[in-house]
């Protein structure tokens, strides 16, 4: 257990990328894709890969954009809502202004496909 809890900030600093732009030919930065910094920030471990909250952790994907934004904004001034919040002041913080927005953005249109439900009776072929 310990191994895992060593290996798991340094497998997250061997993917996230030391700058979030990259130059290319003509040496004009490129954005990064605000999903790989939703992965890369490590988001999805808490909020799931969707947004949709695992236990505790709150559901983001589908809620209001300016909602997410306030609350961004709140956490980067050292402001969190709840007791558990308080973790999610360096995360926030990480984003710098244009990436808060995207991430707001981002997360207020993410959703989730509802699986197909099938019965056993969808898989009887009628021979029994």
């Amino acid at each position: 257990m310990k191994r895992l809890l060593l290996l798991l900030p340094l497998t997250l600093l061997a993917t996230t990328d030391s700058n979030t732009t990259q130059e290319n030919n003509n040496t004009k930065p490129q954005k990064t894709d605000i999903g790989t910094i939703y992965l890369t920030h490590a988001c999805n471990s808490c909020h799931g890969m969707y947004g949709g909250g695992i236990g505790a952790n709150p559901r983001l994907q589908g809620v209001n954009a300016k909602k997410l934004l306030r609350r961004l904004k709140d956490l980067q001034a050292g402001k969190p809502r709840t007791a558990f919040g308080g973790i999610m002041v360096s995360f926030a913080q990480a984003l710098d202004e244009n990436q808060t927005i995207e991430m707001a953005e981002y997360l207020s249109t993410l959703k989730t496909e509802e699986p197909e439900e099938y019965y056993e009776d969808d898989f009887n072929d009628g021979s029994s």
